[in-house]
C-alpha cells in the first residue's frame, strides 16, 4: 500500500483548517485516512502548526511521502531536517 502524508481540509466555507494525515495514495482527499500527525491553521495570525515530530518521522522512516505543501510546512517545523540527518 503506497501512503502519502498530506492535508485534509476542515473548517467552513472561508474558514479553512487543515489535518495533516497519512492516508493511502487512492483514498480521497478528505476520506478515509490511517492516523492524524498534526493540523494547520493558515487564517490565524500568526499561522498556527503543529505537527507531532514522533508520528511525522516513524511515518518517513516506512516509506511515507509527503505532498509538496506537507514537505514545505515540515521545512518550517523542523522535522524535514531530523528526517534528512537520520
Amino acid at each position: 500500500m503506497a501512503t502519502k502524508i498530506r492535508l485534509k481540509r476542515m473548517g467552513g466555507k472561508k474558514d479553512p483548517f487543515y489535518r495533516l494525515v497519512v492516508a493511502d495514495s487512492r483514498a480521497p482527499r478528505d476520506g478515509r485516512y490511517i492516523e492524524e500527525i498534526g493540523y494547520y491553521n493558515p487564517v490565524k495570525i500568526p499561522e498556527e502548526i503543529s505537527i507531532d515530530e514522533e508520528k511525522a518521522l516513524r511515518w518517513l522512516n516506512t516509506g511515507a511521502k509527503p505532498s509538496e505543501t506537507v514537505k514545505a510546512l515540515f521545512r518550517r517545523a523542523g522535522v524535514w531536517v531530523k528526517f534528512q540527518n537520520s
